[in-house]
């Protein structure tokens, strides 16, 4: 099959890309570049393959021609993390949901065979039912999570109104090697790694016993390929691990000091999917347990060297926005 990856220099994207190209797919990877890296591909630098385009897809004149003749349309372009949107709103809309109206009129006049969306789990803002399964309630509580509810709505609106196969993937904490480092603060796995590679105190969050639904980024990848090769079209599945884990117990699994900081406004105590939806229609699993899942990240330190290495005083002036908006 010929597939695109919108973001396929980035973080799940460029895991996604490795896998299609193991499989013998031909792959056009679109990214402008803002927080994805080209190194995340550079194993393929000279497969014939691969072809990658710098481009914006919220500008549609620039992308309707890089889809013809594509069969599968994978997109995972967007702004991510929750201080940043908060602050730009207008620039998460144009990129989340432009971006992706942008990605559904080129695949639907392009022809495309399937498309598949990176939602969020964020979507659920605090859940009222654990584990979580795609008919609870959608509670938004930033604009990140709020455009990428309204991107997964466009292209439910486009599978129904113009019969564009689609599948939305509602993804939950997602980790592994290439996990973004740069940037605003951000997820977890990049700023404890940051911190354990420069003997820095890990920074937990209140007590540190909230959990999460840690995915590990191979697993991810492997469910955006069944749902491309599914028949299924105009489904919202979770992906998560079946299980859920606490903060307090990563930072044993990495094995080093920590310090506790402020518990933040508006984050859940537990996230965990309910998995049971993709599993019946995809009959996908995940193969990564969190143990080994935290031994690779463990393996691949290295990775981090240079990253930004953030302290409870730089964390807390990163993130008065979130304070002042979200209490």
């Amino acid at each position: 099959m010929r597939a695109a990856v919108t973001g396929g220099c980035g973080f799940i994207g460029s895991h996604l890309v490795d896998l299609l190209i193991s499989e013998g797919h031909q792959v056009v990877v679109l990214d402008n570049l803002s927080t994805g890296r080209i190194q995340n591909l550079s194993n393929h630098q000279n497969s014939p393959k691969l072809k990658i385009h710098i481009v914006d897809i919220a500008q549609y004149s620039e992308l309707e021609h890089l889809l013809q003749d594509v069969d599968w349309v994978f997109h995972l372009a967007a702004l991510a993390d929750i201080v940043p949107s908060i602050e730009e709103p207008y620039k998460y809309h144009e990129a989340n949901v432009n971006g992706t109206l942008s990605v559904l009129e080129a695949s639907r006049n392009s022809g495309v065979k399937r498309f598949i969306y990176a939602a969020s789990s964020s979507c659920y803002g605090i859940p009222v039912q654990y584990p979580t399964n795609e008919d609870a309630p959608i509670h938004s509580m930033y604009p990140y999570a709020l455009t990428k509810y309204i991107g997964e709505q466009y292209v439910l609106h486009w599978c129904q109104t113009y019969q564009l196969p689609a599948i939305s993937l509602r993804l939950f904490n997602v980790y592994g090697p290439r996990v973004r480092t740069t940037g605003t603060y951000g997820a977890v796995f990049g700023v404890f790694m940051a911190q354990k590679l420069s003997n820095q105190p890990m920074t937990i969050v209140g007590t540190g016993d909230q959990t999460r639904d840690f995915t590990f980024v191979t697993d991810v990848a492997q469910a955006f390929l069944q749902a491309a090769k599914s028949p299924e079209t105009g489904q919202v599945m979770n992906v998560g691990s079946g299980n859920t884990y606490s903060i307090k117990y990563l930072t044993q699994l990495l094995s080093g000091p920590t310090v506790n900081i402020p518990e933040r406004p508006g984050e859940p105590n537990c996230t965990y999917a309910d998995t049971t939806k993709i599993s019946n229609l995809l009959n996908w699993q995940p193969q990564v347990t969190f143990e080994d899942g935290v031994k690779i990240m463990v393996d691949n330190i290295g990775m981090w060297d240079g990253a930004p290495v953030w302290d409870p005083n730089t964390i807390a002036e990163a993130t008065k926005s979130w304070f002042r908006f979200l209490s």
